[in-house]
Order: C-alpha cells, then sequence, then structure tokens
C-alpha cells in the first residue's frame, strides 16, 4: 500500500500514467476511490496523483484539531515526498477548498485550479446557515455515518438509474471514522481565503452543477473577482457531478487542460 510520511502523518496516495502532475483532490468524507471516473481518462496524458486527505481512507487519522491550512500543508509535502514541483490541481467540495488553501499559500506549486462545486470559503452568514452546519453535527452523533450517508446518497443521487451509486456511495460512506469525519467537517467551518483570491494569477476553472447545494450565481460572484478564472455549468447535475456525469465532467476538464496545454506549448515556440 503506498504511503509516506509527511509531516506528522501518514498519507495513502496513488499515481497513475505519465506526462504533466495532475493531483486531484478530493471531499469530505471521501477517499481516492471516488476519482475512478477520473484516473482512467486523464492518466492517458497526465502523471495523475490522488491521495487520501489526513482522517480519511487509508490515511493516518491523528486527533484534530484538523484545519483547511494544514490540509493544503499536506498536499504540498506530498508533492515534494514525490518529486513533483508544481500541478494541475483539481479539488470537489472540501477539495476544492484544500485546492484555493494550496494557491493562496504556494501559489508556484500550481499550475492551474479545477475548483468543482466549492469556493473560498465556508462562513455563517445567516441563521439558515449555522442551523444547517448544526444539524450535520446533530445528525452525525444520533444516527452514525452509515445512516448520514444514506440521507446524503438520496440528495447526491436521487434518480432511479443512479442506485448502483448510492449503494457504493452508501458503502464507503460508512466506512469512515466518526471522529476524524468531525475533526474534519470542523475544520472547514469559518474557514475563508476569499480576501485572497484576486491574487489568485493562475488559469482557473470553476465547474459549477446546476442543482448543487450553493447556487451557480454564488460562484459566479466569486469567478468575477478573479483575474484568470472561468465558469462552466452542468446541467441536471448535483453536488457530486464527477461521480453523476464523469464524461461530462472529464470533457469539461479536458478542455481546460488543452488550453493550458497549447498556451504552455505557444509560449515555448516564442
Amino acid at each position: 500500500m503506498p504511503t509516506v510520511h509527511v509531516r506528522d502523518v501518514d498519507l495513502y496516495y496513488e499515481t497513475h500514467g505519465q506526462g504533466t502532475p495532475l493531483l486531484f483532490v478530493h471531499g469530505l468524507g471521501s477517499s481516492v476511490r471516488d476519482w475512478e471516473g477520473q484516473v482512467a481518462h486523464f492518466s492517458k496524458r497526465n502523471h495523475v496523483i490522488t491521495f487520501d486527505v489526513r482522517g480519511h481512507g487509508r490515511s493516518g487519522k491523528p486527533a484534530g484539531p484538523y484545519s483547511v491550512p494544514q490540509f493544503a500543508a499536506d498536499a504540498a509535502a506530498l508533492l515534494n515526498a514525490l518529486g513533483v514541483a508544481s500541478a494541475h490541481v483539481v479539488g470537489i467540495s472540501m477539495g476544492g477548498m484544500i485546492a484555493f488553501q494550496l494557491a493562496v499559500d504556494a501559489p508556484g506549486r500550481v499550475r492551474s485550479l479545477v475548483i468543482v462545486n466549492s469556493g473560498p470559503e465556508l462562513v455563517a452568514r445567516n441563521l439558515r446557515q449555522r442551523l444547517q452546519i448544526v444539524q450535520r453535527h446533530v445528525i452525525l452523533r444520533m444516527i452514525g455515518m452509515r445512516k448520514l450517508g444514506e440521507l446524503l446518497s438520496q440528495r447526491l443521487l436521487p434518480k432511479p438509474e443512479h442506485a448502483p451509486l448510492r449503494q457504493t456511495f452508501v458503502e464507503r460512506w460508512a466506512a469512515n471514522d466518526p471522529r476524524a469525519y468531525r475533526d474534519a467537517f470542523k475544520a472547514l467551518i469559518g474557514w475563508s481565503v476569499a480576501e485572497h483570491i484576486g491574487d489568485i494569477r493562475c488559469p482557473t476553472l470553476v465547474v459549477a452543477a446546476d442543482n448543487d447545494y450553493t447556487p451557480v450565481s454564488a460562484k459566479q460572484a466569486y469567478v468575477d473577482r478573479m483575474p484568470n478564472a472561468e465558469l462552466v455549468v452542468i446541467a441536471d447535475a448535483r453536488h457530486a457531478v464527477t461521480v453523476e456525469h464523469p464524461l461530462e465532467f472529464n470533457d469539461v476538464v479536458e478542455q481546460f487542460l488543452s488550453k493550458q496545454r497549447e498556451a504552455q506549448g505557444n509560449g515555448h515556440r516564442r
């Protein structure tokens, strides 16, 4: 099992393919396994790196508290351990937050960003948002990981044809360590790099599902504040768009990466 000890934690990671490094960062309660629909595609042209964020999957689960800057520092240390100077970085949900943090803290490590159904902060700004956070804590303590997974699967993958995906989602979600999950969840609450996103100069693609938890308008609002960012919306999709619509998602990201390759090639010819 490939693991590397970085900072104070053993991180499980996988690498596939050769070429320009492409780092995928998963969401809360997820793991490398949820990038299966992307690894096979992108490893044809890239050196694909996936890893389990601390507290998740087969990585170490030291006692908290955890933080998003800590997660980003782990990612940077992993790249160091693998001899990777910089990478295109794709992050979904919590992984998008980690990607944002990495771009702010270590911009030289990030060739481009793909932010999927995420944003540059998770700050409760009204009563409804605060209640949603409290509700997640209460549900977890009352019903446990499996039941929470069952509830989430119905929201993320609601269609009849999603039944096999829901079953897989629940089984994987139930395998989460409850204490580590709570520590990771707490790390996200109140986190923000919103005041720094105007300084992120690398090419950035924001992928939004039209039926995500937060509206497309919220993503457009922060995209407008970034100097080199664009927004693409995937229709009839929810938060777990990478699993729900992997082919469409892959195509959107591939087009973005192709533009980066073309721009790099043009730069070399000058």
